[in-house]
């Protein structure tokens, strides 16, 4: 009611299809898939990622459409006026497991590591939920894994992929590199790059797109999986990555508070489920051995030694006067972290301008 009632506010024309005996409202260009969604029908799939055009390649998605002679892939077919639609049936339930018997059979693994990626549970709880761990299908599978690619953040495992080709139409339709790409067909499909060579010589930005989106963990967070023997429940906590002003939402990834993995956050308001190399791989200054963890002053002998706030603040305080003292204010010079909150740029072009009175003050905010 609350749905329709905003749609004919916002001036929508409104129409209705009987869902599993429910009369239910949509608007024209819905497909069933998301009517049925909206109205918390579990229409399984495994090609489908809302960010991306409709594919209708793994057909688990098919519902019953009275009047129509076979199921219909629910992700691309368009609600209509008067449509009467069933998402579940004895026929629909037989037609996924088998299904998903056919797509289990074809791959190395189904259970993965959680840390391969966001969305790489998929396949392992559709798999359980229709119980299709028969493997009576057994035999051929299909993919060539690329133990060859040399680079440290994606694992390119073939063996686990069903051609759903979600990584490619990720890459495509979000990114714009066109990166990945699919030749063959049958069981000779194989996802690939410029040339069949590796991913760092291609046009792979490595974003980490294409590993969160992927169902079964064929390609997956190379940095994460070397944390997998980490002891500890695995957490999550939202946060913003640090990187640059645009202000993506992740997802920190931890165990006995040590953060093995970054994911982006698919609801994120600034980037939907994107990052860029930087804020999906180029986080290990967080816990690294390196890390300055206390103020350091120079002693008589030029040698960086711990101190506290107040010695290093105060230090630092001399040196300005000093400077200003013998070359004046124009000596000074400030630059500002494009890392830092809004709060630390205002305090410190703030210090700049009116502590001394200048304008010599740039900032490293670049994406």
């Amino acid at each position: 009611m609350a749905k329709a009632l905003e749609l004919k506010k916002n001036g929508k024309s409104l129409h209705h299809l009987t869902l599993d005996g429910e009369e239910v409202p949509f608007t024209p260009g819905e497909t069933l898939y998301q009517v049925a969604e909206r109205h918390g029908r579990e229409v399984p799939t495994l090609c489908y990622d809302e960010r991306l055009e409709a594919f209708g390649s793994c057909r688990l998605c098919v519902v019953e459409v009275e009047g129509w002679g076979k199921p219909a892939a629910s992700c691309t077919t368009l609600a209509e006026e008067g449509m009467v639609v069933r998402t579940t049936s004895e026929r629909l339930e037989m037609h996924r497991r088998v299904l998903l018997e056919m797509v289990a059979s074809e791959n190395r693994d189904v259970d993965v590591d959680p840390l391969s990626g966001y969305a790489s549970q998929e396949l392992a709880t559709l798999v359980d939920r229709y119980e299709a761990r028969t493997g009576r299908f057994a035999g051929k599978i299909s993919g060539r894994t690329r133990e060859d690619d040399p680079n440290p953040f994606i694992l390119r495992d073939y063996d686990n992929c069903i051609s759903c080709y979600r990584c490619v139409r990720v890459c495509a339709e979000q990114e714009g590199d066109y990166a990945i790409s699919i030749r063959n067909r049958g069981f000779n499909t194989q996802i690939t790059v410029e040339f069949d060579g590796i991913l760092k010589d291609s046009s792979c930005t490595f974003c980490g797109q294409c590993v969160h989106t992927c169902p079964t963990g064929a390609l997956a967070d190379l940095k994460a999986l070397s944390k997998k023997d980490l002891p500890g429940e695995t957490e999550k906590t939202r946060t913003i990555c640090p990187y640059c002003g645009v202000g993506c939402s992740v997802d920190v990834v931890s165990r006995d508070g040590t953060m093995v993995a970054v994911q982006p956050a698919m609801d994120g308001p600034a980037n939907h489920g994107a990052l860029c190399v930087k804020g999906q791989y180029a986080w290990d200054f967080v816990q690294h051995d390196d890390r300055l963890t206390t103020p350091l002053v120079r002693d008589e002998s030029g040698t960086l030694v711990p101190a506290t706030w107040d010695e290093a603040l105060d230090r630092a305080a001399e040196g300005f006067r000093k400077v200003a003292e013998e070359h004046g204010p124009q000596a000074i010079y400030g630059i500002a972290s494009g890392r830092a909150p809004n709060e630390a740029a205002y305090a410190m072009q703030k210090l700049m301008r009116a502590g001394w009175g200048i304008n010599t003050i740039d900032h490293c905010a670049r994406a």
